[in-house]
């Protein structure tokens, strides 16, 4: 494909790690949103790069047994479930190999290709997240909320999506309502003016409780009494409510100003016996069901005896680090959001765990000094952002030696790029679990055991 709007028969040969099609032309990749893998399509092309091109569905000519049709009205607009039109089976199979393909890629014919196990799903692969974040806009005089639409700004508007927990869009909708009928002025991002700019909803699936924030662009909030006073009489399980502050230009939902408008100030929410309390701006993972089957993992990869010291070396709110404490000596938590290591500090003295320590700071820095005073960490856990450890952690985690590492990931790629150092440096990759934590999307979250060596040999 040469230019754009040329037109070509292709077949669909993979999933891509965004989740579209992916087939080849003479060597180029063409990339098609929508298209599943074997799939004989007719394809336009609306972008050309030098090494590959999108392009989109003109025509099935044979459509794969594994398609479905998608639940959601709008999933195929809003960008975020890129998978509801492919059999669930179908879309672990897919994020099986996506994973094995990274590490076939990185990895080449130089090492082993460790083993890629099935990927971990749910039983009920819907209504699963736990914390809906929705933007209001106004149209033809009335207010809606909604997603935006995939690749824009614009507000498609929506009173149910699939994979929210249902009680989080009953929330949004009759807020919705009450923000209307008292005529606060909805935030117009083109002109930067107004009020009101997203509702945010979290729910405990232990408690059923919910936790509100509505997130202003200015300190005002029009009818703030009577707006809470209705969303409490209407929503008897909603116990806070919070206004955050965010007058930045960004795509960040929350800005860092919070005042709790009403009731209490944190929502709990328990995974298998640890209670996590969780303030507005709390980081926690969307997947509550999932988490607890992620977090297993870690724990049947670590298979700590109570002897152990543990590095979880991108804590956040330590929501890991308290789950191994119960098998380990002693575990230390490094985060460099201060907020999120007064919720990791809170949420150990809530559970009575004592044997966990948590430090502000670049762990890339932290750790050499701990190894410079004598530190030596049995296991290391790690869960980095999609770019992966980088170069500095990599060069302290080589230092410091762990008999173990393991990796949690969000992204293939990054992980098998990584893994392959450590490789080189001396760890054995024992398997790669992946665990499916955002079912009817193209995300795949990955567990690595990696071993040291001289340990397999003693």
């Amino acid at each position: 494909m040469k230019r754009v709007k040329d037109r070509v028969t292709l077949e669909i040969i993979r999933l891509g790690i965004n989740g579209e099609g992916v087939g080849y032309l003479k060597g180029q990749v063409v990339f098609v949103d929508g298209a599943l893998p074997g799939e004989k399509v007719i394809v336009e092309a609306t972008e050309i790069k030098d090494k590959y091109a999108k392009a989109k569905v003109v025509k099935f000519i044979n459509r794969s047994n594994e398609r479905i049709k998608g639940k959601c009205s709008i999933y195929s607009k809003c960008g975020g479930c890129t998978l509801q039109h492919y059999q669930y089976q179908a879309q672990l199979d897919a994020k099986r190999e996506i994973v094995k393909e990274s590490f076939e890629k990185y990895l080449g014919k130089k090492h082993e290709i460790p083993e890629i196990k099935s990927v971990l799903g749910m039983d009920n692969p819907w209504q699963y997240r736990n914390k809906a974040q929705i933007p209001l806009a106004e149209k033809n005089n009335k207010v809606i909320v909604g997603l935006y639409r995939a690749g824009s700004n614009r507000i498609i508007e929506m009173k149910q999506c699939m994979v929210h927990h249902p009680e989080l869009d009953k929330a949004i909708q009759g807020i919705k309502e009450i923000v209307e009928e008292l005529k606060i002025p909805i935030y117009d991002p083109k002109k930067k003016k107004g009020q009101l700019r997203n509702i945010v909803a979290r729910i405990s699936f232990a408690t059923r409780e919910m936790q509100v924030v509505l997130v202003t662009f200015t300190n005002e909030l029009k009818e703030s009494k009577e707006l809470v006073k209705r969303i409490a009489m209407q929503f008897p399980k909603v116990v806070s409510i919070a206004q955050n502050i965010n007058p930045a230009i960004t795509p960040l939902v929350m800005g860092d100003k919070t005042k709790i408008l009403w009731g209490k100030e944190r929502l709990v929410e328990t995974i298998g016996e640890i209670k996590y309390s969780l303030s507005p701006r709390s980081f926690f993972q969307l997947n509550p069901t999932q988490m607890e089957v992620l977090y297993n993992e870690v724990s049947k990869a670590a298979q700590l005896t109570g002897e152990e010291s543990v590095l979880d070396a991108y804590c956040g709110a330590g929501t890991l680090s308290l789950w191994l404490a119960k098998e380990a000596s002693e575990v230390r938590g490094v985060e460099v959001v201060a907020d999120a290591i007064k919720d990791a500090k809170y949420n150990a003295e809530l559970n009575n765990i004592t044997n966990v320590h948590f430090s502000v700071g670049n762990v890339e820095r932290v750790l050499p000094k701990w190894v410079k005073k004598g530190y030596r960490a049995d296991v290391i856990v790690v869960d980095p952002p999609r770019t992966g450890l980088g170069e500095k952690l990599l060069t302290a985690i080589n230092d410091a030696k762990p008999k173990k590492i393991i990796y949690v990931s969000c992204n293939p790629a990054t992980l098998a790029k990584d893994c392959k150092h450590l490789i080189e440096k001396g760890y054995n990759i024992e398997y790669v679990q992946p665990v499916d934590m955002f079912p009817q999307t193209s995300h795949v979250e990955s567990v690595a055991l990696l071993t040291l060596k001289c340990v397999n040999n003693t």
